[in-house]
């Protein structure tokens, strides 16, 4: 095989590869916008009067992230401004809370009663987490998508290049024509 005929080849196989790879990525990304936002219909999750989207149900993962932000600030409401890692264990006698059992409010048993706030946070937080990862997956396959169509201009771009300039021997032929003389030669050393 010659050099010309290897140069086309890959660059062709190159250039199939490029947009093979490129719808791909559009498919698998399609597929997973239409997965994350038929996964958040079927919840029917819809906003609260409070967020921007009152009312609307949540099927995208630009709603999901919206609903979440909601939900922590629910969460920041119920907690008093405090989140998890600032909030006692149990509930103190007076009132308030504490991480200490022996300050804690005791119930008909003798234990520390826990702080259910803290069970408030821990289910915002599942909530909140599951999504945001709709958010993210659906974030993920828009790239893949934008991705995909990168590779197939590259890879179309890259087949008309090989062809134009290693295909037609007329655009070889200008180019050597057009070189100077000498071009590309190694000049002997003087002798001496």
């Amino acid at each position: 095989m010659t050099a010309r005929k290897f140069f086309i080849t890959g660059g062709l196989l190159s250039s199939v590869v490029l947009i093979a790879v490129g719808i791909a990525l559009i498919a698998m990304g399609v597929w997973g916008r239409g997965e994350v936002r038929d996964q958040l219909r079927s919840e029917q999750i819809y906003g609260t009067e409070d967020s921007s989207i009152a009312g609307k149900l949540v099927d995208t993962g630009s709603e999901a992230k919206i609903f979440a932000d909601t939900i922590k600030r629910h969460a920041l409401e119920a907690a008093g401004g405090k989140t998890y890692a600032q909030l006692g264990r149990y509930l103190k006698a007076g009132g308030g809370d504490t991480n200490d059992p022996n300050e804690a409010a005791k119930d008909d048993n003798g234990n520390p009663i826990p702080n259910p706030v803290r069970n408030t946070w821990v289910t915002a937080t599942a909530l909140r987490t599951a999504l945001y990862m709709s958010y993210l997956a659906e974030q993920i396959a828009t790239f893949a998508i934008v991705l995909g169509v990168a590779l197939i201009l590259v890879g179309g771009g890259f087949g008309v290049l090989t062809i134009s300039t290693l295909w037609r021997p007329d655009i070889v032929g200008r180019r050597e024509a057009l070189a100077p003389a000498g071009a590309g030669e190694v000049p002997s050393p003087a002798a001496g």
